[in-house]
């Protein structure tokens, strides 16, 4: 496997004046719930937590791309999801571990680096915030859960446009909220397919590609590829 390009270190003038996070799979793992899933199938843990994520996404495109008559909202989406999941891999199904499952997305664990990250932001006094397809009530319990209220603001979602990610319009809510050009927000995501859509959109982008997956080929690339959180703070040195 190729190892990830070098960081760059943007020019201390182009440092953007905003940090915005997406949620599910950059600050909390998705994959988590594999723990509670192999508790409940025993051999099918990790597979239900990749097919469950993969149909989520699935769906919210469907939905945006099918106009906003059909939206449904996040967390409906990932129940649906879910529920697939189950009959797709033939799982002895019941009504408790469908709730177990979905209140464990509820209370995603998040990644040991986060608070190290957002804490050096607020010191250089950089607002940083979440631009998520999650709904806001589940946002605000993740943010909760994870011990981070004080750290994030503004927590944002799509939910208000009827769009997700990587539709134009989720991520022109980002800009509204924080009143700053896209090219002065640093959008952050470990979602190869999101951070092309940030940069299509025009944010500074930060990559944070844990899996050390190839780069997506549609000729574009973030402005930055990491393996960490901790890469944001090469755009902004001390």
């Amino acid at each position: 496997m190729e190892k990830s390009p070098a960081l760059s270190r943007p020019a201390p003038h182009a440092a953007p004046r905003a940090v915005l996070f997406d949620a599910y799979g950059t600050l909390f793992d998705v994959y988590s719930v594999a723990l509670v899933a192999e508790q409940l199938f025993a051999g099918q843990g990790e597979r239900l937590a990749q097919l469950w994520r993969d149909k989520q996404i699935e769906y919210t495109r469907l939905v945006s791309m099918s106009g906003p008559k059909h939206y449904q909202p996040f967390w409906t989406l990932t129940r649906s999801a879910l529920q697939w999941t189950a009959a797709r891999l033939n799982l002895a199904w019941s009504t408790d571990a469908e709730e177990r499952l979905m209140n464990q997305y509820r209370h995603l664990s998040a990644f040991p680096e986060n608070r190290e990250v957002l804490e050096a932001l607020k010191r250089q006094g950089v607002p940083a915030g979440i631009l998520s397809n999650g709904d806001p009530d589940m946002l605000a319990i993740a943010v909760r859960s994870a011990g981070l209220s004080d750290l994030i603001a503004p927590v944002l979602s799509v939910h208000t446009t009827r769009r997700f990610k990587t539709d134009p319009a989720a991520y022109q809510v980002g800009v509204d909220a924080l009143g700053l050009p896209p090219k002065e927000i640093l959008f952050v995501s470990s979602n190869g397919w999101d951070a092309i859509g940030a940069t299509w959109f025009g944010y500074t982008t930060l990559w944070v590609n844990r899996a050390g997956a190839p780069l997506e080929a549609l000729g574009t690339a973030p402005t930055v590829q990491g393996t960490s959180l901790r890469d944001v703070m090469s755009f902004f040195p001390a």
